[in-house]
């Protein structure tokens, strides 16, 4: 269990810490994971981000924990949220979220929150709760809400402009160094005059972490977001989308492991992390306005691979003669081009044969 933590909560990684300490009980603070303990797998150094070490307020606190202390950020909740009686909440107070419960509805959206750990009641603005969520097993109870997107089709037509109108959520990707390869989910604040759009991650924050990071990304690095699509499993070699610090990275299955989980090979980093089946997805790319699976361009290609191969080995291992074996071994390379030359054929129809189209 220990080891899973660890894949997940790497260095620099930003997380939220508990705490066992009695007053702290039942509240979770920001702060990043800083290195592992090299002698006890389950320690971790955290560096908060609202707690300092000093007086000054200078210096963050560093402190050394359990991994189970630690959890994924929270997502981003519902902006003008209406709270109700008994409601399960998170108030921002003393630096940290504590857990408390809605006792009061009050006018200007104010409400009164009682603290069962303390035996407190105090009265906050609704801009400074939040919805009361555990992280259980890799999912959050209660689950989040799907909020409004675009609609999304399989067979789009190609996509123009007018597909990211103010306010779709979409998903964006980046060149920077380290993060090559991962698309983050945002929302369109708005169109510019060039072509571009202002977005808003909804994940990632700005560097003082006072509000969610903003963009100006043009039309290379923006897509709508991939239609949800209920993988039963994923086979080994398969392309996916693994759901990691905030974003979905493109990696291969690497290894079936059992309870519905697998080992995932990111070819950017030559790293190896394992993932529960709810954090991944079928990786698919938006080509000329429409959802192509890598499946079918590459799926194609692989089984020609392993069938020649196979055919090769099991020839070898019955040492046939050289004039059948290269016989048999030149009706395999024949197959295995006309197979490559079944993939041209698809990427001519997914690639040029619309931009061909659009010139007519």
């Amino acid at each position: 269990m220990s080891d899973d933590l660890r894949s997940v909560f790497k260095p620099g990684t930003e997380v939220e810490i508990s705490s066992n300490d009695n007053g702290f009980r039942g509240a979770w603070y920001a702060g990043t994971v800083k290195k592992y303990n090299s002698r006890n797998k389950q320690l971790i150094q955290v560096e908060y981000k609202t707690l300092m070490a000093d007086r000054s307020g200078t210096k963050p606190l560093l402190e050394t924990l359990n991994v189970v202390q630690l959890r994924p950020l929270p997502p981003r909740e519902k902006r003008d949220r209406d709270f109700k009686f008994s409601d399960e909440v998170d108030a921002y107070y003393n630096d940290g979220w504590w857990e408390g419960v809605i006792t009061g509805v009050l006018p200007g959206n104010r409400y009164s929150v009682f603290f069962r750990a303390t035996r407190e009641q105090l009265e906050f603005s609704g801009s400074e709760l939040r919805v009361h969520r555990e992280w259980f097993y890799g999912n959050w109870v209660p689950p989040l809400e799907q909020e409004a997107e675009a609609s999304i089709s399989i067979e789009l037509n190609v996509c123009d402009s007018n597909k990211f109108i103010k306010g779709a959520t979409v998903e964006v990707c980046s060149d920077e160094d380290g993060f090559y390869g991962a698309w983050f989910t945002a929302t369109v604040l708005e169109q510019l005059s060039n072509g571009s759009f202002k977005i808003e991650y909804k994940s990632l924050r700005n560097d003082d972490d006072t509000a969610f990071l903003t963009e100006i990304v043009d039309t290379n690095h923006i897509r709508p977001c991939p239609p949800k699509e209920t993988a039963n499993h994923f086979r080994l070699f398969e392309e996916v989308d693994a759901l990691y610090n905030d974003g979905w990275w493109v990696g291969v299955v690497s290894k079936v492991l059992s309870r519905q989980k697998y080992e995932v090979f990111f070819r950017g980093t030559n790293e190896e992390l394992v993932f529960k089946q709810s954090d991944l997805r079928q990786h698919i790319e938006w080509i000329n306005g429409k959802w192509v699976s890598s499946s079918s361009v590459c799926n194609l290609m692989h089984r020609s691979n392993c069938y020649f191969c196979f055919l090769v080995l099991w020839l070898k291992s019955w040492k046939e003669t050289r004039t059948g074996f290269i016989a048999i071994e030149t009706a395999c390379i024949g197959l295995l081009l006309l197979s490559y030359a079944s993939v041209l054929l698809l990427l001519f129809e997914f690639v040029v044969s619309p931009a061909y189209k659009s010139e007519l």
